[in-house]
């Protein structure tokens, strides 16, 4: 296969406890260092009302960030497209298109949890009509002139854009999907399917051949560029990895499911489970061989050539995130690189 890009993505989430200026300076160096080190991008995930955490919020962070980032794309992994409007999205991330030098990548999705909806007064049962319909007028904002367009949500009256987007036709659209009709939506209307770090890997090959069959239904190509996001965490062994991370991703992932995140998982898949049961086939864990193994077996079985991995989780010490970082582009990419 072809050249393979490594992303870094963080939910930048941190529990109530924690200083969030000293945080957020250690998130700078944390970046600055991936930008040194060669990563390809990062990504900033994006929740409202992010109780038990405190949360930086995505899009003036990613902003933030490209003056520590210039060689770094940036992703917006993904925005909860149905509680906006088509036209303040689409002029907020062409002027960042334009303020990164066209390294925006735009990724979007339902959501959902009830908090937001609500919070937006949005009733959940509209959440597809809303998001489709936007991302069709996002899509005619970045690429016409002027856009009249009536949705069952907002009016475009002779509408523009104040800022064109720097990459042509528009940013690259990466759709978020759990479950099958989201990934049948995802094949339908995005550039690719943005693949989550929390798909157990029985599903997702499943899923993926899914993919492919909704492709070609809609007699779309496959993916020129194709993610896919990993939790990964490198130790001296598969046993340590997990007890070093157990703390912070089994808060993680308890909290999602106290969410709701398990509601829109794939038939048979949950959440809702004791840690060491969520592990299995989910996350890639081990000595950085192990991880170049696991990492090199799911691109070649799926075909993805951007992967994108996350090691930072609400709680997590400043030195673990910067180590594993390091330890990832050091031992782990050029040996991914090497073997595919």
């Amino acid at each position: 296969m072809g050249k393979i890009e490594f992303g870094y993505m963080t939910r930048c989430q941190y529990t109530r406890t924690e200083d969030m200026p000293t945080r957020f300076e250690e998130l700078l160096q944390q970046v600055q260092l991936l930008n040194a080190l060669g990563y390809d991008s990062f990504a900033k995930g994006n929740h409202y009302s992010s109780d038990p955490f405190y949360e930086f919020q995505q899009l003036p962070l990613l902003c933030r960030l490209m003056a520590d980032a210039p060689d770094m794309r940036l992703i917006a992994g993904i925005v909860l497209l149905a509680l906006h409007k088509p036209l303040e999205i689409a002029e907020y991330f062409a002027t960042m298109d334009v303020m990164s030098g066209g390294k925006l990548v735009f990724g979007a999705a339902l959501g959902y949890r009830d908090v937001e909806y609500k919070a937006f007064n949005i009733k959940k049962g509209t959440g597809v009509k809303r998001f489709e319909q936007n991302l069709k007028a996002i899509r005619r904002l970045w690429t016409e002139d002027r856009v009249n367009m009536k949705g069952d949500y907002f009016e475009l009256d002779n509408a523009s854009v104040s800022m064109p987007c720097v990459q042509k036709p528009h940013p690259p659209i990466w759709i978020g999907a759990n479950a099958d009709v989201a990934v049948d939506r995802a094949a339908r209307i995005g550039d690719a399917w943005y693949i989550s770090a929390h798909h157990r890997k029985d599903t997702l090959y499943r899923q993926v051949e899914f993919y492919k069959r909704c492709l070609e239904k809609y007699k779309k190509p496959f993916p020129t560029e194709w993610p896919l996001r990993r939790e990964v965490y490198i130790a001296d062994s598969r046993e340590a990895a997990i007890e070093a991370v157990r703390p912070y991703l089994g808060l993680k992932y308890s909290t999602y499911h106290a969410w709701g995140q398990s509601e829109p998982m794939p038939q048979g898949d949950t959440l809702g489970l004791a840690f060491d049961d969520l592990l299995q086939n989910r996350f890639i864990f081990g000595n950085a061989d192990e991880v170049v193994e696991e990492i090199i077996d799911y691109c070649r079985l799926l075909g993805t050539n951007n992967f994108i991995t996350s090691c930072q989780w609400p709680g997590m010490p400043h030195s673990m995130v910067m180590e594993n970082i390091e330890m990832f582009a050091k031992d782990v990419m050029p040996k991914v690189r090497q073997g595919l």
